[in-house]
Protein backbone atom coordinates (compact mmCIF):
# COMPACT_ATOMS: atom_id res chain seq x y z
CA UNK A 1 0.00 0.00 0.00
CA UNK A 2 1.31 3.73 -0.77
CA UNK A 3 1.98 5.56 1.93
CA UNK A 4 -0.32 8.88 0.97
CA UNK A 5 -2.89 5.62 0.94
CA UNK A 6 -2.12 4.61 4.10
CA UNK A 7 -2.27 8.09 5.85
CA UNK A 8 -5.51 8.70 4.41
CA UNK A 9 -6.87 5.50 5.56
CA UNK A 10 -5.77 6.32 9.31
CA UNK A 11 -7.01 9.61 9.08
CA UNK A 12 -10.30 8.43 8.21
CA UNK A 13 -9.68 6.02 10.97
CA UNK A 14 -9.00 8.80 13.55
CA UNK A 15 -11.98 10.72 12.34
CA UNK A 16 -14.57 8.11 12.71
CA UNK A 17 -13.25 7.06 16.42
CA UNK A 18 -13.57 10.61 17.38
CA UNK A 19 -17.65 10.57 15.94
CA UNK A 20 -18.35 6.87 16.31
CA UNK A 21 -20.74 6.22 18.94
CA UNK A 22 -22.45 2.92 20.23
CA UNK A 23 -26.34 3.50 20.18
CA UNK A 24 -27.91 4.21 23.53
CA UNK A 25 -30.54 1.57 23.50
CA UNK A 26 -27.79 -0.86 22.60
CA UNK A 27 -25.23 0.51 25.29
CA UNK A 28 -27.63 -0.10 27.92
CA UNK A 29 -28.27 -3.55 27.49
CA UNK A 30 -24.16 -4.72 28.30
CA UNK A 31 -23.07 -4.61 31.80
CA UNK A 32 -22.31 -1.85 34.11
CA UNK A 33 -18.52 -0.47 32.84
CA UNK A 34 -18.01 -2.71 29.97
CA UNK A 35 -15.14 -0.93 27.46
CA UNK A 36 -16.77 -0.86 24.18
CA UNK A 37 -14.86 0.10 20.76
CA UNK A 38 -17.30 1.30 17.97
CA UNK A 39 -16.53 1.38 14.24
CA UNK A 40 -13.05 -0.42 14.57
CA UNK A 41 -12.10 -1.20 10.28
CA UNK A 42 -11.22 -4.61 10.08
CA UNK A 43 -10.20 -4.32 6.43
CA UNK A 44 -8.01 -2.07 3.96
CA UNK A 45 -11.41 0.11 2.88
CA UNK A 46 -13.64 2.74 4.55
CA UNK A 47 -16.69 0.78 4.07
CA UNK A 48 -19.00 0.57 6.90
CA UNK A 49 -19.54 -2.76 6.03
CA UNK A 50 -16.17 -3.62 6.59
CA UNK A 51 -16.25 -2.28 10.52
CA UNK A 52 -16.88 -3.94 13.45
CA UNK A 53 -17.84 -3.20 17.33
CA UNK A 54 -15.71 -4.77 20.09
CA UNK A 55 -17.44 -5.11 23.96
CA UNK A 56 -14.88 -5.92 26.65
CA UNK A 57 -15.33 -7.10 30.19
CA UNK A 58 -15.21 -4.36 33.05
CA UNK A 59 -11.63 -4.41 34.63
CA UNK A 60 -10.24 -6.34 32.10
CA UNK A 61 -6.39 -7.15 33.43
CA UNK A 62 -6.04 -10.27 31.10
CA UNK A 63 -6.54 -12.17 27.71
CA UNK A 64 -10.17 -13.10 27.99
CA UNK A 65 -11.89 -15.53 24.94
CA UNK A 66 -13.77 -13.79 22.25
CA UNK A 67 -16.94 -14.37 21.25
CA UNK A 68 -17.96 -13.54 17.75
CA UNK A 69 -21.52 -12.24 16.94
CA UNK A 70 -23.02 -12.32 13.77
CA UNK A 71 -26.33 -10.49 12.79
CA UNK A 72 -29.18 -11.79 10.53
CA UNK A 73 -31.03 -10.67 7.72
CA UNK A 74 -31.69 -12.37 4.94
CA UNK A 75 -27.99 -11.30 4.01
CA UNK A 76 -29.76 -8.28 3.01
CA UNK A 77 -30.54 -6.06 5.91
CA UNK A 78 -30.04 -5.39 9.11
CA UNK A 79 -26.23 -4.54 11.00
CA UNK A 80 -24.39 -5.11 13.89
CA UNK A 81 -26.90 -4.19 16.52
CA UNK A 82 -29.02 -6.57 14.82
CA UNK A 83 -30.85 -9.09 16.82
CA UNK A 84 -28.85 -7.99 20.73
CA UNK A 85 -32.63 -6.35 22.01
CA UNK A 86 -34.00 -9.96 21.48
CA UNK A 87 -30.88 -11.52 23.08
CA UNK A 88 -30.39 -8.78 25.96
CA UNK A 89 -29.97 -11.38 28.79
CA UNK A 90 -28.09 -13.64 27.22
CA UNK A 91 -25.98 -11.02 26.09
CA UNK A 92 -24.89 -9.31 29.10
CA UNK A 93 -24.44 -12.78 30.43
CA UNK A 94 -21.80 -13.92 28.16
CA UNK A 95 -20.27 -10.27 28.84
CA UNK A 96 -21.19 -10.74 32.77
CA UNK A 97 -18.98 -13.91 32.33
CA UNK A 98 -15.93 -12.93 31.08
CA UNK A 99 -16.18 -12.85 27.22
CA UNK A 100 -15.40 -10.16 24.98
CA UNK A 101 -17.59 -9.85 21.78
CA UNK A 102 -17.23 -8.71 18.71
CA UNK A 103 -20.08 -7.38 16.76
CA UNK A 104 -20.06 -7.35 12.82
CA UNK A 105 -20.80 -6.00 9.17
CA UNK A 106 -20.25 -8.16 6.43
CA UNK A 107 -21.27 -7.23 2.75
CA UNK A 108 -25.14 -7.72 1.81
CA UNK A 109 -26.10 -9.73 -1.60
CA UNK A 110 -27.39 -6.59 -3.11
CA UNK A 111 -24.33 -5.63 -3.44
CA UNK A 112 -21.91 -8.80 -3.50
CA UNK A 113 -22.71 -12.22 -3.89
CA UNK A 114 -21.56 -15.31 -1.89
CA UNK A 115 -18.66 -15.86 -0.73
CA UNK A 116 -18.41 -12.60 -0.21
CA UNK A 117 -19.99 -12.39 3.12
CA UNK A 118 -17.94 -15.27 4.20
CA UNK A 119 -14.83 -13.42 3.21
CA UNK A 120 -15.97 -10.14 5.39
CA UNK A 121 -16.69 -12.53 8.70
CA UNK A 122 -13.21 -14.63 7.84
CA UNK A 123 -11.43 -11.15 7.11
CA UNK A 124 -13.19 -9.18 10.48
CA UNK A 125 -12.04 -12.56 12.54
CA UNK A 126 -8.36 -12.49 11.15
CA UNK A 127 -8.10 -8.95 12.12
CA UNK A 128 -9.30 -9.81 15.80
CA UNK A 129 -6.59 -12.44 15.49
CA UNK A 130 -4.03 -10.63 14.57
CA UNK A 131 -4.74 -7.34 16.98
CA UNK A 132 -5.69 -9.58 19.95
CA UNK A 133 -2.90 -8.31 22.15
CA UNK A 134 -3.89 -4.97 21.77
CA UNK A 135 -7.19 -5.29 22.87
CA UNK A 136 -6.16 -8.23 25.71
CA UNK A 137 -8.22 -11.15 23.57
CA UNK A 138 -7.23 -15.02 23.66
CA UNK A 139 -6.57 -15.24 20.00
CA UNK A 140 -6.73 -19.13 20.66
CA UNK A 141 -10.23 -19.24 21.70
CA UNK A 142 -12.82 -18.21 19.68
CA UNK A 143 -16.63 -18.91 19.34
CA UNK A 144 -18.90 -17.73 16.71
CA UNK A 145 -22.67 -17.52 17.41
CA UNK A 146 -24.85 -15.89 14.69
CA UNK A 147 -28.97 -15.23 13.65
CA UNK A 148 -30.65 -16.66 11.14
CA UNK A 149 -28.63 -15.73 8.16
CA UNK A 150 -25.98 -15.05 10.91
CA UNK A 151 -26.08 -18.36 12.12
CA UNK A 152 -25.59 -19.59 8.67
CA UNK A 153 -22.64 -17.80 8.53
CA UNK A 154 -21.87 -19.00 11.85
CA UNK A 155 -22.10 -22.42 10.90
CA UNK A 156 -20.16 -22.19 7.40
CA UNK A 157 -17.26 -20.42 9.76
CA UNK A 158 -17.15 -23.64 11.80
CA UNK A 159 -17.41 -26.35 9.19
CA UNK A 160 -15.27 -24.41 6.84
CA UNK A 161 -12.77 -23.82 9.20
CA UNK A 162 -10.25 -26.73 8.84
CA UNK A 163 -11.24 -26.90 4.83
CA UNK A 164 -9.16 -24.38 3.03
CA UNK A 165 -10.68 -22.70 -0.07
CA UNK A 166 -8.76 -19.76 -1.38
CA UNK A 167 -12.43 -18.52 -2.23
CA UNK A 168 -13.31 -17.73 1.10
CA UNK A 169 -10.66 -15.54 1.82
CA UNK A 170 -10.18 -12.07 0.25
CA UNK A 171 -6.26 -12.35 0.52
CA UNK A 172 -6.11 -16.00 -0.43
CA UNK A 173 -4.26 -17.05 2.38
CA UNK A 174 -5.15 -20.11 4.88
CA UNK A 175 -5.57 -18.59 8.28
CA UNK A 176 -4.11 -18.94 11.28
CA UNK A 177 -7.15 -18.75 14.15
CA UNK A 178 -9.30 -21.75 14.84
CA UNK A 179 -13.12 -21.70 15.52
CA UNK A 180 -13.74 -23.58 18.67
CA UNK A 181 -17.40 -23.22 19.21
CA UNK A 182 -20.02 -22.66 16.93
CA UNK A 183 -23.72 -21.18 18.77
CA UNK A 184 -26.41 -21.38 15.55
CA UNK A 185 -30.09 -19.47 16.07
CA UNK A 186 -32.17 -21.36 13.09
CA UNK A 187 -29.72 -20.69 10.63
CA UNK A 188 -29.92 -22.57 6.48
CA UNK A 189 -28.34 -25.43 6.59
CA UNK A 190 -28.11 -26.71 3.45
CA UNK A 191 -29.12 -25.17 0.51
CA UNK A 192 -29.47 -28.37 -1.84
CA UNK A 193 -32.48 -29.70 0.88
CA UNK A 194 -33.79 -26.58 0.99
CA UNK A 195 -34.74 -26.57 -2.41
CA UNK A 196 -37.78 -28.19 -1.28
CA UNK A 197 -39.41 -25.54 -0.03
CA UNK A 198 -38.96 -23.44 -3.21
CA UNK A 199 -40.95 -22.74 -6.37
CA UNK A 200 -40.15 -23.84 -9.38
CA UNK A 201 -40.00 -21.00 -10.43
CA UNK A 202 -39.40 -17.56 -8.65
CA UNK A 203 -40.63 -14.56 -10.80
CA UNK A 204 -39.25 -11.48 -10.12
CA UNK A 205 -39.28 -11.65 -6.63
CA UNK A 206 -36.24 -13.54 -6.25
CA UNK A 207 -35.73 -15.62 -2.56
CA UNK A 208 -32.23 -14.62 -0.28
CA UNK A 209 -31.09 -17.52 -1.34
CA UNK A 210 -31.22 -16.93 -4.93
CA UNK A 211 -30.04 -13.30 -3.98
CA UNK A 212 -27.00 -14.94 -1.95
CA UNK A 213 -26.06 -17.37 -4.76
CA UNK A 214 -26.89 -15.08 -7.73
CA UNK A 215 -28.54 -18.20 -9.51
CA UNK A 216 -31.89 -19.99 -8.21
CA UNK A 217 -30.21 -22.97 -6.57
CA UNK A 218 -32.90 -25.24 -8.24
CA UNK A 219 -31.08 -24.21 -11.31
CA UNK A 220 -27.52 -24.37 -10.09
CA UNK A 221 -27.29 -27.21 -7.49
CA UNK A 222 -23.60 -27.02 -7.73
CA UNK A 223 -23.29 -23.68 -6.23
CA UNK A 224 -26.14 -24.72 -3.52
CA UNK A 225 -23.72 -27.32 -2.39
CA UNK A 226 -20.77 -25.43 -2.38
CA UNK A 227 -22.66 -22.72 -0.07
CA UNK A 228 -23.93 -25.08 2.20
CA UNK A 229 -22.21 -25.25 5.83
CA UNK A 230 -23.24 -29.17 5.29
CA UNK A 231 -20.27 -29.88 2.62
CA UNK A 232 -17.74 -29.25 4.82
CA UNK A 233 -18.78 -30.90 7.96
CA UNK A 234 -15.98 -33.55 9.46
CA UNK A 235 -14.41 -34.89 12.21
CA UNK A 236 -12.09 -31.83 13.26
CA UNK A 237 -15.18 -29.70 13.27
CA UNK A 238 -15.82 -27.89 16.63
CA UNK A 239 -18.85 -28.61 18.74
CA UNK A 240 -22.08 -26.91 17.65
CA UNK A 241 -24.93 -25.54 19.80
CA UNK A 242 -28.12 -25.54 17.46
CA UNK A 243 -31.23 -23.81 18.26
CA UNK A 244 -34.83 -23.66 16.37
CA UNK A 245 -38.14 -22.74 17.12
CA UNK A 246 -40.93 -25.53 16.29
CA UNK A 247 -43.32 -23.08 14.13
CA UNK A 248 -40.03 -21.47 12.02
CA UNK A 249 -41.86 -20.72 8.88
CA UNK A 250 -39.22 -18.86 7.53
CA UNK A 251 -36.58 -21.36 7.99
CA UNK A 252 -37.68 -24.74 8.30
CA UNK A 253 -36.44 -26.55 11.15
CA UNK A 254 -35.62 -29.56 9.89
CA UNK A 255 -32.78 -28.12 8.72
CA UNK A 256 -31.14 -27.57 11.58
CA UNK A 257 -31.66 -31.32 12.21
CA UNK A 258 -29.85 -32.26 9.13
CA UNK A 259 -27.05 -30.03 10.15
CA UNK A 260 -26.98 -31.80 13.63
CA UNK A 261 -27.28 -35.55 11.95
CA UNK A 262 -24.50 -34.77 9.95
CA UNK A 263 -22.14 -33.57 12.60
CA UNK A 264 -23.17 -36.34 14.69
CA UNK A 265 -22.15 -39.02 12.14
CA UNK A 266 -18.97 -37.32 11.84
CA UNK A 267 -18.50 -37.74 15.32
CA UNK A 268 -18.66 -33.97 16.06
CA UNK A 269 -20.38 -33.10 19.03
CA UNK A 270 -24.12 -31.22 18.70
CA UNK A 271 -26.78 -30.40 21.04
CA UNK A 272 -30.25 -29.39 18.89
CA UNK A 273 -32.41 -27.28 21.20
CA UNK A 274 -35.71 -27.19 19.65
CA UNK A 275 -37.69 -24.05 21.24
CA UNK A 276 -41.15 -24.58 21.74
CA UNK A 277 -43.73 -23.00 20.46
CA UNK A 278 -40.81 -20.10 18.56
CA UNK A 279 -41.38 -19.13 14.88
CA UNK A 280 -38.18 -17.55 13.38
CA UNK A 281 -36.70 -15.40 16.16
CA UNK A 282 -38.13 -13.36 18.70
CA UNK A 283 -37.22 -12.80 22.74
CA UNK A 284 -38.27 -16.32 22.83
CA UNK A 285 -34.98 -17.29 22.12
CA UNK A 286 -33.75 -15.11 25.10
CA UNK A 287 -35.03 -17.60 27.80
CA UNK A 288 -33.23 -18.37 31.18
CA UNK A 289 -32.63 -22.02 29.72
CA UNK A 290 -31.35 -20.80 26.37
CA UNK A 291 -29.03 -18.41 28.38
CA UNK A 292 -27.69 -21.15 30.38
CA UNK A 293 -26.84 -23.21 28.27
CA UNK A 294 -24.92 -21.21 25.96
CA UNK A 295 -22.93 -19.80 29.19
CA UNK A 296 -21.73 -23.10 29.90
CA UNK A 297 -21.23 -24.43 26.25
CA UNK A 298 -18.58 -20.95 25.89
CA UNK A 299 -17.52 -22.12 29.61
CA UNK A 300 -16.68 -25.69 28.11
CA UNK A 301 -15.33 -25.01 25.24
CA UNK A 302 -13.59 -21.52 25.55
CA UNK A 303 -10.61 -21.76 28.12
CA UNK A 304 -10.19 -18.47 30.21
CA UNK A 305 -6.62 -17.40 31.26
Amino acid sequence: MKKSTAFLLFFIFLASKLTAQIPPNIKKLFPQGTVMHPDIPYASDTLVKHTLDLYLPAKQEKKVPLVIWIHGGGWRQGNKYSDMENMKTTLKAIVDNGFAVASINYRYSTTAIFPAQIQDCNQAIDFLYKNANNYLLDPENIAVIGFSAGGYLASFLGTSNNNYNEAFYLHKKQPDFKIKGVIDFYGPSDFVARIGSMPLYEGEQKSTSTALLGAQPLLRPDLAKIASPTTYIDKDDPPFLIFHGDKDQTVTISLSKLLDSYLQLANVQSDFVIVKEAQHGGTQFNSEDTKNKIISFLNTHLKKQ
